[in-house]
Formats: C-alpha cells, sequence, structure tokens
C-alpha cells in the first residue's frame, strides 16, 4: 500500500460541527477565502466552465447537495473505478467541494462553481485485503488521470516515503501536459520530513495559510514549497457520514484552493498551455521577497487568480517551457534561486530563502479594488496578502 495512506484524512478538526441544512449561512459564512480572494469579482469573470479537475484522495460522495451534477463518475475508466464514489472518511469530497462545489442545498461552494471533477480513489482508502486489491495504487490513479480529459490533477495527500513508480507516474502526467498541484505536508512543526508527491519533480506543492495571510505552525516548508494557498479554519466533511461540516485545516485544503485557481485561469484562457497557466499564477503572487528566491515556507507567494483574471495585457510567456523547470530538475534552464529541487526531488541544504531580513515590507495595490494592503514577509516571518480584496495586515512572525 502507498505510504500516502497517513495523509488521507489528515485534516484536523478545530471546531464545532456545522450541520448543512441547518447551517448553510454559517457554512458559507465561513468560507473567508471566497471574500479574501475576490470570488465574487471573479465569477464575473470565470467560474471554472469547461475545466475538468482529477481528484485524486479518498473517493468522493457524487451525492451531497453541493457536488450533484458536478462529479464525472463515467469518465474514470473502469479498470480504477471500484469504489471510487465509496469515500470513507469525507476527505476527497470535501476537496471536491472546495474545488467545484456548487453550493446548492446549504454545502460547502466552490472556489470554480462551474469546474467538473473526475473522481479517483487509491488503495490508502482502501479497507481490507480484497477491497486494496481491486483498488489502484498511487501510481495507477496518477497515470489514469493522466490518460483523462482532466487538465488538472489534485493531490491532497502526502507521505513521507519516495515511490519510484509514482515519480514516474508524476513525470507521464506533466509530459500528458497537466498542472499537477499536491499538499506540502502538516509536519512543519512536527519534524518537517518532506512530503511525497509534492517533492516530485512536476508537483506544484502548495503550503497552508490562514486568514492572515500567515503560513500554518504546521505547514511544512522547504525547496519543494511552490505556492500557498488558504488553508486554516476552512469547512470540509467532518466524516464519512456527510452528517455534518466542521472547521478544518492543512494543507490538503491549500492544495484544492489552489486546483480550483488554476481552473478559473484556464477556463479563461483555454488556449492556454499548462506552462503558461501556471506561470501566470505565478507572476501575480503575493510576495514581498525577491521572485529568484523563492521561500522556504512559501515559495513564489500566495495564489492571486484575480489578478491573472482582471490583466487582459497579461503576458503568459512561451508556451513549452517549464516555469519551475530549474527546481523540477533542470540544469540547463536558468537558475530563479539558489533553491531548488534536485533532480531527486529531495529538498537541497540551501532550501529556500533562509538568510536576509526577518521582516519586509510593501505596498501592494491590488488593481481595480481602490485599497492598498501592507504585505509583510521575512525568512522566519511569513505574512502575505493574496486577496482580490485582500487579507487583513498582521505582524510578520511565523507561527511557531
Amino acid at each position: 500500500m502507498s505510504a500516502v495512506c497517513s495523509a488521507l484524512g489528515a485534516l484536523v478538526i478545530t471546531s464545532a460541527t456545522l450541520a448543512p441544512e441547518a447551517a448553510a449561512v454559517d457554512v458559507h459564512s465561513k468560507e473567508w477565502y471566497l471574500k479574501a480572494m475576490g470570488a465574487e469579482d471573479i465569477w464575473k469573470i470565470s467560474t471554472g466552465k469547461g475545466v475538468k479537475v482529477a481528484v485524486i484522495d479518498s473517493g468522493v460522495n457524487p451525492a451531497t447537495s453541493s457536488l450533484k451534477g458536478q462529479v464525472l463518475v463515467d469518465e474514470v475508466p473502469k479498470s480504477v473505478a471500484y469504489h471510487v464514489t465509496h469515500d470513507i472518511n469525507g476527505h476527497g469530497t470535501s476537496m471536491a467541494e472546495i474545488i467545484a462545489g456548487t453550493g446548492a442545498g446549504g454545502g460547502i461552494k466552490g472556489l470554480a462553481p462551474e469546474a467538473k471533477i473526475i473522481p479517483f480513489r487509491f488503495d490508502a482508502a482502501a479497507r481490507g485485503a480484497d477491497e486494496i486489491s481491486k483498488t489502484p495504487n498511487e501510481a495507477e490513479a496518477i497515470r489514469a488521470a493522466a490518460d483523462s480529459e482532466a487538465k488538472i490533477i489534485n493531490m491532497s495527500i502526502g507521505g513521507g516515503s519516495s515511490e519510484d513508480d509514482v515519480a514516474a507516474a508524476v513525470k507521464y502526467a506533466v509530459s500528458k501536459g497537466k498542472l499537477l498541484f499536491a499538499s506540502v505536508g502538516n509536519d512543519g512543526d512536527k519534524g518537517n520530513m518532506p512530503s511525497y508527491p509534492a517533492s516530485y519533480p512536476g508537483a506544484i506543492g502548495v503550503a497552508a495559510i490562514d486568514k492572515s495571510g500567515t503560513v500554518g505552525k504546521f505547514s511544512s516548508y522547504g525547496d519543494y514549497v511552490d505556492l500557498a494557498a488558504p488553508g486554516l479554519s476552512i469547512p470540509s466533511w467532518c466524516d464519512g457520514n456527510f452528517n455534518e461540516y466542521c472547521d478544518t485545516q492543512g494543507t490538503s485544503p491549500a492544495s484544492a484552493i489552489a486546483s480550483a485557481s488554476a481552473a478559473l485561469v484556464w477556463s479563461a484562457h483555454p488556449d492556454w498551455t499548462g506552462n503558461q497557466v501556471l506561470r501566470s499564477l505565478i507572476d501575480t503572487a503575493a510576495r514581498d521577497w525577491p521572485k529568484d528566491k523563492p521561500s522556504k515556507y512559501l515559495g513564489y507567494g500566495g495564489m492571486r487568480p484575480r489578478r491573472v483574471l482582471i490583466d487582459k495585457n497579461i503576458n503568459p510567456g512561451p508556451a513549452d517551457v517549464d516555469p519551475l523547470a530549474y527546481e523540477n530538475g533542470d540544469a540547463t534552464s536558468a537558475a530563479p534561486s539558489s533553491s531548488a529541487k534536485s533532480p531527486s526531488g529531495k529538498p537541497t541544504k540551501d532550501a529556500g530563502s533562509a538568510s536576509g531580513p526577518t521582516s519586509a515590507a510593501a505596498k501592494d495595490t491590488d488593481s481595480g479594488s481602490g485599497t492598498q494592503t501592507w504585505v509583510i514577509i521575512g525568512a522566519v516571518a511569513a505574512v502575505l496578502v493574496i486577496g482580490g480584496a485582500g487579507f487583513a495586515v498582521l505582524r510578520a512572525r511565523r507561527n511557531a
């Protein structure tokens, strides 16, 4: 069984439960990241329509009120479809709703509510020898997703062991033009071991930030962190009974929000390649450090799809050049920083912007909003603004 099993269901319940039927307003009001990222403005331009997102996880329940009509079960190859809609802990269903939920019936509304989900379940979510034998392993699920019509593959999963077949599957998916977003792990305050698949070349590692833009103390860090997205106080299903929502935290929802962000951009620019979608998100990410020295906590910064969408003259760059080529082990590409993934995908010794000032400040004027927000960030400090409306300004000290 894949080593990723330890990460499934790793979201931490942090507050009382919320029954969706009776507390629709409460659930929607707790989706703070939608306002912070300027979702209402975003949806006037793009809703993710026409983009399919593969969710490799514990399975996806297509019968929740928010996912009815959103899950393309028929597009899952029969060879990997065993129990694909049987989500035993609610994790995969939560990620699917965060990406593409409609919000119907008091459910979660996704950041890309008109994107569609192709679900993939792998053996880490299986129980019992017979079920495990019938369920694809992680590498098989990734390859199947790569062969599907999904443009984006979300992997809100992670484990501490590198596996050659999974690394090869990620490489195969990249060769098919897919964007693969992966949670960087929740061990930042417990040993900070590298997490896979986020550490593999080709995977886009996503860290978690809170309402203020501060990186979560649990969010793993290192050279494999490429971008950041909201991941604290995020409503998710409490369990596989699908009766209640809970406030949760983790890099899992951060990866899902990153995938939704890419879906929004790709929907608005269907002729772009994955390289161009990713480059536009990197170029517009919120940061107050040199672009050529990505932070080991937040990579190139907080994702701001609104910035991409409102810029009618944005230049996405070359279609066939990977914006993370150096990080992915291409020694022939120009080095953007001293922190890069080695060809093996393991962190290098000088990962991230570990030197320099402990804090910095810069004004970030959000085009069209008429507001200014201070972005404060440093090597140990990590506060940033990512939203269309923007996060509030807080002190620049990383949780420890």
